[in-house]
């Protein structure tokens, strides 16, 4: 692609091959900027990019050297079923994302990319006022020849910044997919509820209608008929909860999708952790150690003399030499300093190690947290059956005069709320894991990052 130098007017300046070369080099300086108009807010995953060619392949493939965290992220396979609900709610929240993370990985890559070539020589251009009142202009040319390795300090800053940018664009879609999916098991959950809570209203409000009978005709006390009314008012309360929790949920839903997704339905199991691999947390803190390590070391190196080489190009000829210097002056606090650059290794190593075992702890909660549910579930099934037969022996008792209302009232007041509570048992388990799945990386296949 052609360079674009914006024109730049001489002025009063004395002409001159150096001035001119000046000009030329201020004028390419200023060329143009990005063209904005080819992306824009909601572009997601797909702006200006290959097909085939992710964003974290790319930034993988453009390392100089092997990324190990670039690479764990890469092999990570999802464990979502490749069809069905949750695929299509997952695809639908992917495809609306901004990608806020994916662009900034771009940029880091693009930057990585311009800190790899630190070690070329550097030219630019020089205009001083001399003394005489005289404008000089000069070219001016730097090799460093020695800098304590502050160049290869920088490098390695900006390939960990790759790193993390990579870990924090993985953290990113597998919690908006995990957002997207939790929204669609509550929505299930609230439509199950619905269901139940629609028979359950249906039900209590034939015992109602019996008890207002019974009441006029004085077989029945008044006060039986307003428990039993209030009693009907609070599931009908119930049901319009559930209703509004459900609508709400899936409006949440469809707002961060591509398209609507009222007409999925559905839950599905996802497979138990199988403790790999190594959670998304706990890379982003190993990359960020690995900058943080790279960061002292490019504050180090400022202690120490460097030497360049400089040669000054100016309309009297060429002139060259040798400079010898170092960035910081030593003072009264440099060795503290420099014993505090020292220890900064020990400090990662310890972040490092709080990352893992805060995160460690998260998910050995979720797993015991998904046991005590399913036990729950297998006892509550067994508990739920004999209540419910329970509660037709009384039904059939109360038909034949020997069970008043009231208690039978009460027994199926007992069902609906083991029901429900049955009901909701299933969706609880499903949502802790997919906190697992999440916080390990695993709802998106580190292939479509």
């Amino acid at each position: 692609m052609p360079v674009q130098c914006k024109p730049v007017r001489a002025g009063v300046l004395r002409p001159g091959p150096a001035l001119t070369l000046v000009l030329a080099l201020a004028g390419c300086m200023g060329g143009p900027g990005p063209d904005v108009t080819k992306s824009g807010f909601g572009a997601g995953y797909r702006p200006d990019q290959p097909a085939g060619m992710t964003e974290l392949r790319r930034a993988g493939q453009d390392a100089k050297q092997r990324s190990d965290i670039i690479d764990a992220l890469l092999a990570r396979q999802s464990i979502l079923p490749p069809s069905g609900p949750y695929a299509e709610v997952a695809q639908a929240v992917t495809e609306a994302n901004a990608g806020v993370a994916r662009a900034e990985l771009r940029v880091a890559r693009l930057r990585s990319e311009a800190k790899s070539k630190n070690w070329l020589p550097k030219i630019g251009p020089s205009v001083s006022l001399t003394s005489l009142g005289a404008v000089a202009a000069s070219i001016l040319i730097e090799q460093t020849i020695f800098d304590g390795g502050a160049r290869k300090a920088e490098r390695a800053y900006s390939a960990a910044d790759v790193e993390v940018a990579a870990a924090s664009l993985a953290a990113d879609a597998n919690a908006r997919v995990y957002d997207g999916l939790s929204l669609y098991i509550k929505t299930q959950q609230s439509r199950d509820y619905v269901r139940l809570s629609e028979a359950a209203v249906a039900r209590m409000a034939e015992f109602q209608r019996i008890v207002t009978i019974r009441a006029d005709g004085g077989l029945s006390d008044r006060s039986e008929q307003r428990v039993i009314e209030q009693k009907t008012a609070e599931m009908r309360a119930r049901f319009n909860d559930d209703r509004f929790n459900a609508s709400q949920t899936l409006a949440e839903l469809n707002a961060m999708s591509s398209r609507p997704l009222d007409a999925v339905s559905g839950l599905q199991s996802l497979p138990p952790d199988a403790a790999t691999p190594e959670p998304i947390a706990v890379l982003k803190t190993r990359a960020e150690g690995t900058r943080t390590l790279a960061e002292a070391d490019i504050l180090r190196a400022g202690y120490f003399p460097g030497m360049k080489a400089e040669a000054k190009l100016n309309d009297d000829g060429l002139l060259s030499g040798l400079s010898i210097g170092a960035d910081n002056a030593f003072g009264f606090g440099t060795g503290a300093e420099l014993e505090a650059l020292k220890s900064t290794g020990d400090v990662v190593d310890r972040r490092i190690a709080k990352s893992a075992e805060d995160t460690n702890r998260r998910i050995v909660s979720l797993q015991h947290d998904i046991a005590t549910l399913q036990a729950r579930e297998a006892e509550g099934a067994t508990v739920l059956a004999q209540t419910e037969a329970t509660l037709a022996t009384f039904t059939q008792q109360y038909k034949m005069g020997r069970r008043p209302l009231m208690e039978l009232v009460g027994m199926f007041e007992t069902f609906v709320a083991m029901q429900r509570e049955q009901a909701g048992l299933k969706y609880e388990i499903a949502l802790r894991r997919l906190e697992i799945a999440r916080d390990r990386g695993v709802l998106v296949s580190g292939a479509q990052l």
